[in-house]
């Protein structure tokens, strides 16, 4: 039954009374997935008018009129005067209800001979398709404000087209000096076919490439602007039709601004030069924006090579197209294009750093980072990131004022007579107080919790040094780290010492040193105990330092071997980790707290 009412459906949109195999062909591209079919040709014999609210002479004229449309689409030249005569008080130019004249129909066809036969009777060759339903129920949507050469050149026919040019046909179809354009302009047709032949010779007889399309409702095709030519010709990948378009020789070219020009103005120079010609400068600024368009849509649909084109012109990138672009060279593996792009990262405004670059171009960049060991590209892409990291200086680390619940007197420190708790460090004995380190930490309460009941048991430390332990104890004796003397040759020992035993502000005064003593040569060392140990702050500081110094740092063997050498598990008390998407989650923080952010460089 379904197959039934759309079929139906179509037959009743043409006003026929009968179901033709068309009308199942239209039927399966709707009820089928992955169907398709062409569109329904356009001929008179689909219409039938015999309607029954019609009285008989009205329907005796309709079928004249169809019957003199189907004479002149036999292609008889012979019965022009007689099916001219059928067509009723308009004559050659009277419409069927599809809204198309004799003479479109011809051009449909690329009937040349009925072409010059009709033109010779006096055809109107400017006619159009109309856009009211009222006197033509059965105009297709496609075809409104359609003409004669409109049609000619949509199906191809190159002679055809040559004809109507030769008789002074309006080059730009139905659209009028100054007015906006709902449909689609010859060249536009001809643009988006890739027929170069005819793009030629409609440009010869002066075609406007600039010519958009402008829809009913007000919005644009296009999410930068109207459909031209330019974009149409990108869109589809038709390159030699696209450089066609832009060697068309400007109409009074010494008064149009170049786009140089364009994109200069507003320096002193270029206003002395050129002549304020509000006219002019109002073209250069609409083929810019044109060409604008036209990378856009030539990105989006992965036709990379007039992208690079357009942008030879000087036309500058915007942060969407440049990922696309450079997204479809990787996709492709164009190599020497990837750097070409990676160079021009540069002249992307740092305005233009939106949300987009952190879901998408970080991700992407970051990709192809970890895919291409090629040096010049992990250069490019160094050189990226260190100026997406910005000028501003890394974000310091800051002591944790914590308040220790108790302290004693230096004097108690390692005091045996006072001592009511041993440690055995290295086979030394050390001597500390319950009641200060009961309170100290979790860490401290379970080892003195779970010590034996006997009172001359000591509890050995392993993996700690003497001199180490030593520091913890000064902490913790004198209530803070001010009077730590701490060397640094001991600074990484004491952060694990401070980790293991969980004195959170010792560790972040370690990590605060660390910060202070990090240099290109022990850099890598100092981020992989981080990671050892899980000392997240310290680490995300490193990352911030790789990433602004990353361009020296890409040099380096031991740099290169952390960024793809990435163990599959972490040895140590901290999560597995992957070094380069540690690096894309940092740069994505400051760049959301440099550009997106409402307090702009809160962070630094």
């Amino acid at each position: 039954m379904e197959w039934i009412r759309v079929a139906v459906a179509h037959t009743e949109h043409r006003r026929s009374f009968s179901v033709d195999s068309d009308d199942v062909r239209q039927a399966a591209r709707l009820l089928l997935p992955g169907v398709d079919c062409e569109p329904r040709q356009l001929k008179s014999d689909d219409c039938f008018c015999a309607t029954r609210k019609l009285d008989a002479a009205s329907t005796e004229a309709k079928f004249l009129q169809d019957l003199g449309f189907r004479m002149l689409n036999c292609g008889r030249t012979d019965l022009v005067k007689q099916a001219v005569n059928l067509l009723g008080p308009d004559g050659i130019n009277s419409m069927s209800e599809q809204g198309m004249t004799p003479l479109m129909y011809a051009c449909v066809r690329g009937d040349e001979a009925m072409v010059q036969m009709l033109l010779d009777a006096g055809a109107d060759i400017n006619s159009e398709v109309p856009s009211s339903l009222h006197k033509h129920p059965s105009v297709y949507p496609d075809t409104r404000q359609g003409t004669p050469l409109t049609f000619a050149v949509l199906h191809g026919h190159v002679p055809v087209v040559q004809l109507l040019l030769d008789a002074r046909v309006s080059v730009e179809g139905a659209i009028q000096d100054g007015a906006e354009n709902y449909t689609e302009t010859p060249l536009q047709l001809a643009s988006a076919a890739g027929n170069f032949e005819l793009v030629s010779l409609l440009l010869e007889r002066g075609a406007d490439p600039l010519i958009g399309t402008t829809y009913r409702n007000g919005i644009s095709s296009g999410p930068l602007g109207e459909m031209n030519s330019y974009s149409l010709a990108a869109s589809h990948g038709h390159r030699n039709v696209f450089r066609k378009l832009l060697s068309q020789v400007e109409k009074d070219k010494g008064d149009v601004l170049s786009l140089e020009e364009i994109l200069a103005e507003g320096s002193e120079t270029v206003e002395r030069r050129v002549p304020q010609n509000e006219s002019t400068l109002r073209t250069g600024k609409a083929k810019l924006r044109a060409l604008c368009e036209a990378m856009y849509h030539s990105a989006e649909h992965g036709h990379v090579d007039i992208t690079i084109d357009i942008r030879s012109l000087g036309v500058p990138w915007t942060l969407h197209t440049w990922m696309e672009s450079l997204r479809t060279c990787f996709v492709q593996q164009r190599r020497p294009l990837i750097q070409g792009l990676l160079k021009d990262f540069s002249c992307i405004k740092e305005d233009e750093y939106t949300e987009e670059l952190i879901t998408h171009g970080l991700p992407l960049m970051f990709q192809i980072l970890r895919a291409s060991k090629n040096e010049v590209i992990s250069q490019q892409l160094s050189v990226i990131f260190t100026q997406c990291y910005g000028p501003f200086p890394i974000p310091k680390l800051t002591e944790i004022k914590k308040k220790q619940t108790s302290r004693l007197d230096p004097h108690f420190l390692n005091n045996k007579e006072m001592s009511d708790v041993t440690f055995l460090v290295e086979g030394k004995p050390f001597y500390a107080h319950k009641v200060l380190l009961f309170t100290a930490s979790p860490r401290f309460k379970s080892l003195l919790s779970n010590r034996p009941a006997a009172e001359n048991t000591c509890i050995e430390i392993s993996h700690v040094k003497y001199n180490i332990f030593q520091l913890v104890m000064q902490y913790l004796y004198c209530g803070g780290t001010e009077s730590l003397h701490i060397r640094n040759t001991e600074v990484m020992e004491l952060l694990s010492a401070a980790k293991f035993f969980q004195l959170e502000a010792l560790q972040r005064h370690c990590e605060i040193i660390c910060s202070k003593n990090i240099t290109t040569d022990t850099c890598v060392d100092i981020y992989k105990h981080a990671k050892f140990l899980g000392a997240l702050e310290l680490a995300a500081f490193i990352e911030g330092y790789f990433l602004k110094n990353m361009v020296l740092l890409i040099e380096l063997e031991n740099f290169k071997q952390l960024l793809y050498e990435v163990p599959a598990e972490s040895p140590g008390p901290g999560p597995s980790y992957d070094v380069l998407h540690d690096l894309e989650r940092t740069l994505a923080l400051r760049i959301r707290s440099i550009h997106l952010s409402t307090s702009k460089g809160s962070i630094v």
